[in-house]
């Protein structure tokens, strides 16, 4: 498995926020937490690609968003903010090596952070960063492949894997109170507790899953259900309201091209 990840910008302090108020964010921490986030993922035994072509753009450590990697192809995405545009040349250069190259086109815009893959079923968070002409462009492209395109209606989170991501492909961990689960029938669903909201967003690595260290309570919900985790502290990140996700695209370089 291969993650790319992308070094935090000297400018992180002006990335885009939507949902949270501005706070100060330490950027040597930054750095090391992002170091240490990128240890893990080695220990897991994975291949970690480090990026540094877009450190003048401040979101630039959320290479998820550029992107979304299935077994066949990389669909480079239409970020919807002028500020992230910039990023997807950078990723899409590195992803090249690994996948054929599909594209979403402005003015459908879609970010990978919305797109959560179970099987061969990709749920697509309608939001303020994916549309509907995005969600239907992700459908074209990925329909001949034999991907099925469920939306999913979002309120007051950036993206869908900050409200919902899958800890297995029974298992899903999820905010009620920005994403309603009756979409998820059939699933086994564990709730976060309620003094936690951006608890959802976790990165499945199994036999573990990275959890947010600053999540006890939920942390201990996924464990009584015989899950591991492996907490990793990400506070400058949250304060940008991004999560675990949003640092890396993991995939399988081993298909593909």
């Amino acid at each position: 498995m291969l993650a790319i990840t992308h070094l935090p910008s000297p400018s992180f302090n002006e990335c885009q926020l939507t949902f949270l108020n501005r706070q100060p964010i330490a950027l040597p921490l930054a750095v090391q937490q992002h170091r240490n986030y990128c240890e893990a993922l080695c220990q897991e035994g994975l291949e970690v690609i480090t990026l540094s072509g877009n450190s003048h753009l401040p979101d630039c450590a959320f290479v998820e968003d550029a992107a979304v990697v299935l077994d066949e192809i990389a669909i480079i995405c239409s970020p919807r903010t002028t500020a992230r545009q910039g990023e997807i040349e950078v990723i899409e250069e590195a992803l090249s090596s690994y996948r054929r190259i599909e594209r979403i086109l402005f003015p459908a815009t879609l970010e990978g952070g919305d797109v959560l893959r179970i099987g061969r079923k990709l749920y697509v968070g309608k939001t303020t960063r994916t549309n509907t002409p995005g969600i239907e462009a992700l459908r074209q492209t990925v329909s001949k492949f034999g991907y099925e395109v469920a939306p999913v209606a979002v309120q007051g989170a950036l993206h869908l894997k900050t409200a919902c991501t899958a800890l297995d492909s029974d298992t899903l961990l999820l905010n009620p109170a920005w994403i309603d689960s009756r979409i998820f029938k059939g699933f086994k669903i564990i709730e976060v507790a309620a003094e936690e909201s951006f608890a959802a967003n976790t990165l499945p690595l199994p036999p573990r899953v990275f959890m947010n260290a600053a999540c006890p309570l939920t942390i201990d919900h996924v464990e009584r259900e015989g899950i591991k985790v492996l907490p990793l502290v990400i506070s400058e990140f949250s304060k940008a309201e991004a999560g675990l996700t949003c640092l890396s695209l993991v995939f399988d370089k081993g298909i593909g091209k």
